[in-house]
């Protein structure tokens, strides 16, 4: 629909013979066509309500990009990184827009900014909270905003990244620990805690990130513990070597860090070995989340006007027009909060 109501808005570039009117709204076309406009108009209704598509124009797309503007999620699966899927997400709406084309090129300068509002590690997966527009704006509510996740943790391994992608670095017995063991000591991870992030992690030491700094073979200090927040816990089956967890946390706070350190209060070790993302902020990964082949930016758009809702009145954006900016110069760049911004000709 929101296609097709941007056809309409540029007549010019829609021929009249492109889309096809069907026989049952033939007489109304004929009778509203006194002029090629008006023709037009009648053809995209009727494809509209046909569900046959009418041609838009890459300007017509590009501008629709650039005037998003808000909050949605999209479902990151297992092996990208949040960043790399960012970048994946941008470069299939930049490619259905046609930017940068010759085109487009001509026009003024236009900023498309798109960010995302909390790292999930790479063999994560699960909402992933995407700001666009002035949305980006809203992300930092989102980083520090309650998460809840579902984790399957492994007694009896430690890793070197504390979950399973990561070396064997201890191996314990666990074999005389129960369930009543284990929900046991949950209550001493839930409420305002101490935890130590793990050195694998999107932290930084002198603008670098510390799992960059440990890949590398470097020799990296364990960041000082900092206070965290977990509204609850919960143990949802234990299958040893296996237990499963529900987690509702706040900003800053590490599954991989908790899952080891629920191992060692067991006086054996333990890591991650499935990590899912259900919600972030108001958002659940089965009613908001987009799948990648949902990632278009009509699709995009009405989850932008369907998640306004979710969100407090204060922070909901209505829709404005693009920002333009200055730049002479197509660049990426990648900020501290994640934000990418791309500056076209």
């Amino acid at each position: 629909m929101a296609a097709a109501e941007a056809a309409v808005g540029s007549s010019s570039s829609l021929k009249t013979d492109t889309v096809p009117v069907p026989e049952s709204a033939g007489t109304a076309a004929a009778t509203a066509a006194t002029s090629s406009a008006t023709a037009a108009a009648a053809a995209v209704a009727a494809a509209v309500r046909t569900g046959s598509e009418a041609r838009v124009s890459k300007p017509a797309l590009a501008t629709k990009l650039l005037s998003l503007s808000g909050v949605f999620a999209v479902h990151k699966p297992k092996g990208p990184t949040s960043a790399e899927l960012l970048n994946r997400l941008k470069e299939k709406l930049l490619a259905e827009a046609g930017m940068p084309s010759p085109e487009w090129t001509k026009r003024k300068k236009q900023t498309l900014k798109i960010g995302h509002g909390g790292t999930l590690d790479s063999a994560a997966r699960g909402v992933l909270v995407v700001g666009i527009g002035k949305g980006t704006k809203m992300l930092t509510n989102m980083l520090s905003g309650s998460k809840r996740y579902i984790a399957i943790g492994e007694l009896g391994k430690a890793t070197d990244t504390l979950d399973s992608t990561g070396k064997v670095t201890e191996e314990k017995p666990y074999d005389k620990i129960t369930q009543e063991d284990i929900e046991g000591i949950l209550q001493k991870f839930t409420g305002n805690i101490m935890q130590v992030p793990p050195l694998y992690s999107a932290l930084k030491k002198d603008g670098q990130r510390l799992s960059t700094l440990m890949k590398r073979g470097e020799a990296v200090e364990a960041k000082p513990a900092r206070p965290v927040t977990v509204y609850s816990l919960s143990l949802q089956k234990f299958q040893p070597p296996f237990f499963t967890l529900d987690v509702e946390c706040g900003g800053g706070f590490y599954i991989r860090s908790l899952v080891s350190d629920i191992g060692k209060e067991l006086s054996s070790c333990a890591n991650v070995l499935e990590l899912t993302r259900t919600k972030q902020g108001p958002f659940t990964l089965e009613e908001h989340a987009l799948p990648e082949d949902k990632w278009t930016i009509d699709d995009i758009a009405q989850s932008l006007e369907h998640c306004s809702s979710l969100l407090p009145g204060e922070l909901a954006l209505k829709k404005s027009k693009p920002e333009e900016s200055n730049e002479q110069m197509l660049s990426c760049t990648v900020s501290k909060g994640r934000i990418i911004k791309i500056f076209i000709k």
